[in-house]
């Protein structure tokens, strides 16, 4: 099990949680149950599962919770697309940039995940492969051995 205090992009992601309910404060009360509810869910959304990928046993697992991390971060990506559309945003920038770079980074440790668990399998199937067989070498025919009778000249 992995502590997720230690991940960096667990940090970006709390980071971007905290930017977007204080970027929501400010939206219209009719979107309290609207965009501000589902942005507030998904921003919550991607650190929570960073914390339950960690708190599982395999990598397979930890993956799956980071991939669904990565497509609550990109759904968020929309979200604050469409309330700068609105108007409800009155600096988009700072949330997109985090949106971003929670993004790229779960998406690095995903990667780098994949790469760990393609070589852990590639070195188990080399280790349980059987050693190949010593092939029978044949005799070197010597000059004299072709096939063709030597002449004795006399």
């Amino acid at each position: 099990m992995r502590d997720y205090r230690k991940l960096h992009v667990f940090d970006t992601a709390d980071q971007l949680a905290l930017l977007v309910y204080r970027e929501t404060d400010s939206f219209p009360k009719r979107e309290v149950f609207g965009l501000t509810a589902q942005m507030r869910r998904g921003a919550v959304s991607v650190p929570s599962n960073i914390v339950e990928g960690c708190a599982r046993e395999s990598v397979a697992d930890y993956l799956h919770f980071l991939t669904i991390a990565y497509g609550s971060a990109k759904e968020l990506e929309y979200q604050v697309s469409l309330a700068e559309r609105l108007g409800y945003l009155r600096d988009p920038q700072p949330l997109r940039k985090s949106c971003d770079r929670t993004s790229r980074e779960l998406c690095a440790c995903i990667i780098g995940l994949k790469n760990k668990i393609a070589e852990a399998e590639k070195k188990a199937r080399e280790a349980r492969a059987p050693s190949p067989k010593p092939q029978a070498t044949s005799p070197k025919p010597n000059a004299n051995a072709a096939g063709h009778a030597e002449r004795n000249e006399q």
